[in-house]
């Protein structure tokens, strides 16, 4: 009886065993990326912006940038100057970016007016940034909205003149005879705190009116010159995810 109740053992084993490994998948294997720390970008990423010149980014009319670079290896936006566009062209991606508003003449200027800023990706597609500390506003149109399109999950705004971090992660809308075939999605963190997880999005970014796609391939990572307190960004870096 122990000999046989020891062979049921082995063969139910051996059969269990041989179960899992045909759920065992083995290629492809993962390229390796180092990710040195939690300050510094992961060793497969495109560094945009380290604080050290404008190489990678142009504004209208494919001129130099007039935004200001300072000691601290940030950079501030000087309103008129224009909104600044990546050289480089991106689908879906992950993006890193750390901005800080202002500080200047908050008695004077409320909503929508202190340090209104976004970034865009593909040049359509606005995370809006906003000094949305004790600031109240329109709420899809706050810090960390998916601009007119998707309220944030939580606030998660630092006071004015603190550095702040978004992590978004963006994939791309699909066109395919000029109509859409796959909308695009947003997720976003805010100084490492969920508050946009996988939305869609609706179509390009609007002021007025509902958004709607136009076909479009490819595109540069806009950030925004805006009224009316300037605001400043450091340590961008992106991954390609296709």
């Amino acid at each position: 009886m122990k000999n046989l109740l020891c062979f049921l053992f082995f063969i139910g084993y051996h059969v269990i065993y041989s179960q899992s490994k045909l759920t065992e998948v083995w290629e492809p294997i993962p390229n390796e990326v180092n990710s040195f720390s939690n300050f510094s970008p992961p060793s497969d990423a495109i560094v945009l912006f380290d604080g050290s010149d404008f190489s990678k980014w142009e504004t209208w009319g494919n001129k130099e940038p007039g935004w200001t670079i300072n000691e601290d290896g940030s950079m501030t936006v000087v309103n008129g100057k224009g909104s600044i566009f990546t050289k480089e062209s991106f689908g879906s991606v992950q993006l890193h970016i750390e901005w800080r508003t202002g500080t200047e003449n908050l008695e004077k200027h409320k909503d929508q007016s202190r340090s209104n800023s976004g970034v865009f990706l593909q040049k359509n597609y606005e995370i809006q940034i906003l000094d949305s500390y004790k600031n109240p506003t329109y709420v899809n149109g706050q810090a960390g909205s998916v601009y007119k399109q998707h309220i944030p999950l939580v606030n998660v705004s630092r006071k004015p003149g603190d550095w702040q971090s978004y992590d978004i992660i963006f994939t791309a809308p699909k066109f395919k005879n000029k109509e859409l075939e796959k909308p695009g999605f947003f997720t976003v963190f805010h100084n490492g705190v969920l508050i946009q997880n996988h939305v869609e999005i609706k179509g390009t970014t609007t002021n007025v009116g509902k958004p709607r796609y136009s076909p479009h391939g490819d595109a540069p990572i806009m950030l925004q010159d805006h009224c009316c307190i300037p605001l400043s960004f450091r340590n961008i870096w992106i991954r390609k995810l296709e």
